[in-house]
């Protein structure tokens, strides 16, 4: 009888730390996306009308990009880039209705430049860290 109630205990905690694990990164996808959405905005020096038409239509895209990247993740790098690129060109056509043609295209570029400077900001905290200075004012904090 002990030995099924520690089998329970252990499968209930994995279960817990596992849900845990994803909301986390549920959570961490979402300050991504809000952060991202709000750059291109930004840049785009979107109106407040414009703002609030893009903003449901980007959270449905990124969702769907975010999934396709992970469903993904093991196929051909030239399969992936073809399921991003439909998916870049089913969505253009809503945001051409907010933001008109020429500008739909520059969501992409926005996009992808905020990607890159993530990329950077990421790259330079991993540098950073490895600095023997760095160490010990982490530590301090």
């Amino acid at each position: 009888m002990k030995v099924k109630m520690k089998k329970i205990v252990f499968i209930l905690s994995l279960f817990l730390i596992t849900s845990n694990a994803l909301m986390a990164q549920d959570d961490g996808d979402e300050k991504i996306r809000d952060r991202m959405r709000e750059y291109i905005q930004d840049r785009m020096k979107l109106s407040n009308e414009e703002a609030d038409k893009f903003a449901p239509i980007f959270l449905r895209y990124f969702k769907e990009w975010r999934m396709t990247l992970k469903e993904n993740k093991g196929t051909p790098k030239l399969d992936l880039q073809q399921k991003i690129i439909d998916l870049k060109i089913r969505y253009r056509a809503e945001f051409k209705n907010i933001v008109g043609e020429k500008r739909s295209n520059e969501i992409y570029q926005r996009q992808e430049e905020f990607i890159q400077k993530l990329k950077d900001t990421r790259r330079e905290r991993i540098l950073d860290r490895g600095k023997p200075g760095n160490r010990l004012k982490a530590l301090q904090l």
